[in-house]
Order: structure tokens, then sequence, then C-alpha cells
């Protein structure tokens, strides 16, 4: 089981190969409400990687903030791969950094339905001259906290992936 020191040393290493290959990193977050770029904060020199953080927990914040398409969000709903790619892709646009990932999911206690379950979280990365890409996860539901951590975890791994194969 990862735990949170875990996760800082993986936070800690991602920064400074990010630095090392001067790549920055922006977020778009929902369910998780900026653990993300908190995390990523949490390590000194954070600042020659990190460029900003969105937290956009609302419909509204997705399309104000990161111009996510209310038709999107309206037809697919803001936990899908169209509008996981879509938040990505905007946060990238918006921002000045090279490679943008996005979390929207359902953390519970409510808020699932039979097509979307509490556990459902879609990732989007979006990179320079890159077709945003797309990961889907059901977590196990181990209340909310479990799942906004899982969630943080398959982020950092999205991030780790990037790096390592550019």
């Amino acid at each position: 089981m990862t735990d949170i020191l875990s996760l800082k040393e993986r936070a800690r290493v991602l920064v400074s190969r990010y630095a090392e290959k001067e790549v920055k990193i922006t977020t778009a977050e929902s369910c998780t409400g900026g653990l993300l770029s908190g995390l990523l904060t949490e390590v000194p020199g954070s600042s020659a990687v990190l460029d900003r953080g969105f937290v956009t927990y609302s419909n509204e914040a997705k399309h104000e903030m990161i111009g996510v398409p209310v038709d999107l969000l309206m037809s697919h709903g803001a936990v899908s791969c169209e509008v996981a790619k879509a938040m990505a892709s905007g946060a990238l646009f918006c921002s000045n950094a090279n490679v943008a990932v996005s979390i929207t999911g359902i953390a519970g206690p409510d808020g699932g339905t039979k097509d979307k379950p509490v556990g459902l979280v879609h990732f989007g990365l979006a990179a320079d001259n890159k077709e945003a890409q797309h990961t889907q996860c059901l977590f196990e539901n181990t209340g909310r906290d479990g799942i906004r951590f899982q969630a943080l975890v398959q982020a950092l791994e999205l991030l780790e992936n990037f790096i390592e194969n550019s």
C-alpha cells in the first residue's frame, strides 16, 4: 500500500526528472480538489516544474477556467473520457506548461449511478504537439479519502510514465 511518505518521495523524484528535462506541468483537478498540485508543491524547487494548477470542481469552472465546451459537459457529463481530455487540453492551452494532467471522477459517498459508479475516475494527459490521451480507472470504493488518494497515485503514475518516455 502506498502511503503519503512514499508519495512525497515519488513527487520529489518526479520534480527532479521534469526539472532536468526542463518540462513544465499544469494540473486540472476536479474530484481531487488540488491534491496533486499540493503534493508537487511539497517539493522544494517545484516552482521550476509546476506552472499552475486549476481546481475545476464545478462544470462552470471547467468551462470558464479551461474552456471545456458546455455542450461536451452536457452530452457526456463531467465524469467522462471526453471531458477529461478536454480538461487536459484546456489546461495546457491556458498555461505555460508542456504537459497537463486532468482528473475528474466520483469520489462519493454519493453521486454514483449504475453507469458511473462511485470510484469511477477519468484522467487526461495532454502535451505539446501530441493528441490528448485518456485513462479510466474504477477504484475500489474505499471511501471518499481512499478514492481521492488512489486517483492521486494514478495521476503521479501518468506523469512518471510521460517523462520516462519523452
